[in-house]
């Protein structure tokens, strides 16, 4: 399927849109989620190889939220009906192209919120230890790269920003 196929598809997903507290009070598509700025839920995985380097990756061009930047989690919008965990290990599986990884382990919630957009984000970590082949539709390029690498490019790379929040907040829970 041809990124201009996929993208429809995402725009019509169906998420459950959620209210102060991450409760459930009603559904929408994506597309009109975020046109309408309505809360839902996102899910962010660190994905690390054997060797614990971290996989990053630019996002297509095609993407419907932050075409071409790049990020340091795969993961995405949780469906509705669906739960974090399933949304978790659903999205690393399609977006590192493997199969059998196991369940995403959770580290924490927080509510992503600017202007534009707002969504409840659960931060997990997983390791993979697979040969990955990244899905053509959301990934444009990727390495695993170490954590003083990944340092080095911060600075160098326009990021998704949910995503350098993310890894902000990830870094003061691990301090």
């Amino acid at each position: 399927m041809s990124a201009s196929q996929q993208q429809p598809r995402s725009a019509d997903e169906l998420l459950d849109i959620v209210d102060e507290r991450d409760q459930v009070v009603g559904q929408a598509r994506r597309g009109e989620a975020m046109a309408r700025r309505l809360r839902h839920r996102c899910v962010f995985v660190l994905a690390r190889d054997a060797a614990g380097r971290i996989f990053v990756h630019r996002r297509t061009a095609q993407k419907l939220v932050f075409p071409s930047l790049y990020d340091v989690f795969v993961g995405g919008v949780v469906g509705a009906g669906e739960s974090y965990d399933e949304a978790a290990l659903r999205e690393a599986e399609e977006e590192l192209g493997v199969c059998g990884l196991p369940a995403p382990a959770p580290l924490f919630t927080f509510l992503y919120e600017t202007p534009e957009h707002t969504w409840f984000s659960r931060v997990y970590e997983v390791r993979c230890d697979l040969p990955v082949a990244p899905q053509a539709e959301e990934v444009a390029w990727h390495a695993f790269l170490t954590e003083e690498e990944l340092a080095r490019r911060l600075a160098e790379w326009e990021w998704v920003p949910d995503g350098m929040e993310a890894y902000r907040r990830l870094l003061a829970h691990r301090r």
